[in-house]
């Protein structure tokens, strides 16, 4: 389902995919973050995406209302505190995407698939 948005000028229609790429942007813009992952079928491990890719590890659901769930796919840094990166992440992206689509985000939900050392 696609995100709409009505007004007296017409119809706004976001694709998910674009509210992915805003969301996952924002999430690499936090401390913390190696970046996005995407699980491989065949061998189970996780990927590290960077750049235009990063939208693989995120994933957008728009209910009957219109309100996005947003589920991320992340690698943290080593030594990092996990709770507190996910508390920033969800605190900047829930601010960003709202501020950009005027859409209510319902819930992030965010899964930690690896740690990685910073060089």
């Amino acid at each position: 389902m696609k995100s709409c948005i009505s007004n007296e000028y017409g119809n706004i229609i976001i694709e998910n995919e674009v509210i992915a790429q805003y969301a996952g942007h924002a999430a690499l813009g936090c401390f913390g973050i190696v970046g996005m992952a995407t699980i491989s079928v065949r061998d189970g491990i996780a990927k590290l995406l960077k750049g235009d890719s990063v939208s693989k590890g995120v994933n957008v659901i728009v209910d009957e209302e219109s309100n996005l769930s947003i589920n991320f796919h992340i690698i943290v840094a080593y030594g990092v505190s996990i709770s507190t990166v996910c508390d920033n992440l969800i605190s900047t992206v829930r601010y960003s995407v709202e501020e950009m689509t005027s859409l209510k985000v319902k819930n992030i939900n965010i899964f930690v698939e690896g740690v990685r050392v910073i060089d």
